[in-house]
């Protein structure tokens, strides 16, 4: 017989489920493509200033999505504390806000804005595969963030940042910044001046 526990795991992992595939057909129904269209579906794209960034299951940018299922965790868990919400439905509310982000992230409004603000002067939005991958690095960064110790997940933030601050020039922080309020010295220093 099955614990509650159980139950409410199978049935927040299944209603996430139903809202990834939602929020992929959504991007279909935008008319973002399925995969890369200059060559098959790839596991990994590793080129940031390629036609391939953002086409495939994985880029470099998908480590910032680690950093957005660590906050989420954390975020969720202080309003869990006020409104007693079980682990699953967090879960399944940060699949959510993931999903609906992406959703956002590949709107001509935002894509736009990238290609104005920032260096990403060829980014046309993320393929249906990329931002699937993208959530589930959100959802397992999540799981990570409820097992590990807290610290531990704030040496993850501090080291994905610094990492790809010094392979590509870019990273959470910088990308905010750059789509709030564009700095040129940064936009510079990202092109590598």
């Amino acid at each position: 017989m099955r614990s509650i526990r159980q139950i409410n795991w199978l049935a927040a992992i299944s209603a996430t489920l139903i809202v990834v595939l939602i929020s992929a057909a959504v991007l279909l129904m935008m008319g973002r493509v399925p995969w890369c269209q200059y060559g098959g579906p790839w596991w990994w794209s590793g080129e940031v200033f390629s036609r391939h960034n953002s086409q495939h299951l994985f880029d470099a940018y998908t480590f910032t999505h680690l950093i957005h299922g660590i906050a989420f965790f954390w975020l969720l868990w202080l309003v869990a504390k006020k409104w007693p919400m079980s682990l699953g439905f967090r879960f399944l509310l940060a699949a959510t806000i993931e999903s609906v982000w992406e959703i956002w992230e590949n709107t001509e409004f935002i894509i736009n804005r990238y290609r104005i603000a920032t260096i990403s002067l060829d980014y046309y939005g993320d393929s249906v595969l990329n931002s699937v991958g993208d959530i589930a690095a959100c959802l397992f960064a999540f799981y990570l963030a409820a097992i590990l110790p807290w610290r531990v997940s704030i040496f993850i933030i501090i080291l994905i940042e610094i990492l790809l601050a010094y392979f590509i020039r870019d990273n959470l922080f910088l990308n905010i910044v750059m789509l709030i309020y564009p700095v040129q010295a940064i936009k510079v220093w990202q092109s590598g001046g």
